[in-house]
């Protein structure tokens, strides 16, 4: 079999950048020409096996991150983008999106920006009359997608705070929760448990942290973190709030919740102690959450964390899905992206979860670029504490490619090696190159459609090729 060869200029370009060399400087280092260099740099040479080991033996550089996925969710990304109707004369063909990806990642970046900025502008101006439109001036990308593609490019592993939220667990000398109570009322903080609005509130004035005793334990010492990490951790998370350079103030606030959450969840579940744990188990959600003390959603979504440089775990991809179909949490460390607009493919098992609460659905299934994947999905319900209290109702989906699946509980008695056991599913209708599918909602815009009036099958038109 034919080996893939590997174009990764733009993050040879990106670790020279980091480590402050010349083209000149870097070339010695790894025992290659200037020339040669800068061809691997502009992706026209691919990376050599001896530059990969000079990578390794003068850097220390994970090699592995050399085919990260960061180019495949570019395009996947400005697939769904360029399917906007705005574009549908002007769609550059496949090979061209994966050049930019790769030789221009900031470019595409600054394309999906702006998209979400035009799209954004195009849905207000939809909503509000002509008078208000003409006052609101330009709009500003939505922060709350500003800091989610922030999380999904940088894997959703964030070192500095991932370490630090390990060195705290270690310190708690296996009593984790009178070490976050001793921690906090050594701050000087009354711990209270009463009734009142939401799940948790600080009062800064009188120092005094009050918690909902009607939800549950996992979720009272979750808050109990986030609030530590807030006022314990704030000077590390300030500072990676800065690298990451966000527009506006209010994507910061929402990003600096997003890492005292991420900082609580890798306490609850230390990297190296959890990463074992999820193998030993072959990462059984149930025997996890038992194990430490956590919620299924908690579990799935550090289990696609788990890529840390040199000792990343299985890449998932994670997701939760509302109940009209809504995306409300994302990320993938696989070759699988969801749809950044509208909603996910029907076809996927993730729609399945509200159907069959409490219980595992199993899914094998297989995107239009031949990748097969082992989906898990199951419903997950937050009771509000009271009879009158709402209760929140969510469906999780994580996964793996099924080249990982002996390492997944979930895969026994699954026939994996049967072509007939993979449902096919896709990112979006708007792009999915699929043309039989009964459950399409909305053509490709990329295909040529055939209307005949005399014949009608499951859809009211055929996708040509």
């Amino acid at each position: 079999m034919a080996v893939q060869k590997l174009y990764a200029g733009a993050k040879l370009r990106e670790l020279r950048g980091r480590l402050g060399l010349t083209q000149k400087d870097f070339a010695a280092k790894l025992g290659v020409s200037l020339p040669y260099l800068n061809q691997m740099e502009n992706n026209n040479r691919p990376v050599s096996s001896g530059v990969m080991l000079g990578l390794v033996q003068e850097f220390g550089f994970d090699v592995a991150e050399l085919g990260s996925g960061d180019t495949e969710r570019l395009v996947s990304d400005m697939r769904e983008a360029l399917a906007d109707p705005v574009f549908a004369d002007a769609t550059p063909p496949l090979p061209d999106l994966r050049l930019v990806g790769s030789n221009a990642p900031a470019f595409a970046r600054a394309f999906l920006e702006l998209h979400s900025a035009y799209r954004q502008t195009h849905e207000r101006l939809a909503s509000l009359d002509e008078a208000l439109g003409r006052e609101g001036g330009p709009v500003a990308a939505s922060p709350w997608e500003e800091v989610r593609d922030f999380f999904h490019y940088c894997d959703n592993y964030i070192d500095a705070v991932d370490r630090a939220a390990e060195r705290f667990a270690a310190a708690a000398d296996g009593n984790l929760d009178a070490h976050i109570r001793r921690t906090l009322t050594g701050r000087g903080l009354t711990i209270r448990h009463a009734e009142g609005d939401g799940i948790r509130h600080y009062d800064r004035d009188r120092k005094e942290l009050t918690l909902s005793p009607r939800t549950a334990p996992e979720t009272q010492r979750f808050q109990l973190l986030h609030q530590l990490a807030l006022l314990d951790q704030d000077r590390l998370l300030e500072a990676t709030l800065d690298l990451a350079r966000f527009q506006s103030g209010t994507a910061r606030d929402i990003a600096k919740i997003g890492m005292a959450n991420y900082f609580a969840g890798a306490v609850q579940m230390p990297y190296t102690r959890f990463a074992e744990a999820a193998a030993r188990s072959r990462h059984d959600l149930e025997r996890l959450a038992i194990l430490f003390g956590a919620s299924i959603e908690q579990v799935a979504h550090r289990l696609s964390t788990l890529q840390r440089p040199g000792a990343k775990g299985i890449p998932f991809f994670f997701v939760r899905v509302d109940q009209a179909g809504t995306i409300t949490k994302r990320h993938s460390a696989t070759r699988l992206q969801f749809a950044r607009f509208g909603g996910a493919c029907p076809l996927w098992n993730v729609h399945r979860a509200f159907e069959t609460p409490g219980r595992f659905l199993r899914q094998l299934a297989e995107t239009p670029d031949g990748v097969r994947y082992l989906c898990l999905a199951r419903d997950v319900s937050k009771p509000g504490g009271s009879f009158h209290a709402p209760i929140r109702r969510y469906a999780i989906g994580l996964g793996c490619e099924v080249r990982h699946a002996e390492a997944m509980v979930y895969a026994d008695g699954m026939d994996l090696a049967s072509a007939d056991a993979y449902e096919p599913i896709g990112i979006s209708c708007r792009i999915c190159e699929r043309v039989g599918c009964h459950q399409r909602s909305v053509p490709p815009l990329e295909r040529h459609l055939r209307v005949d009036h005399d014949r009608r099958g499951t859809l009211p038109y055929e996708v040509g090729a």
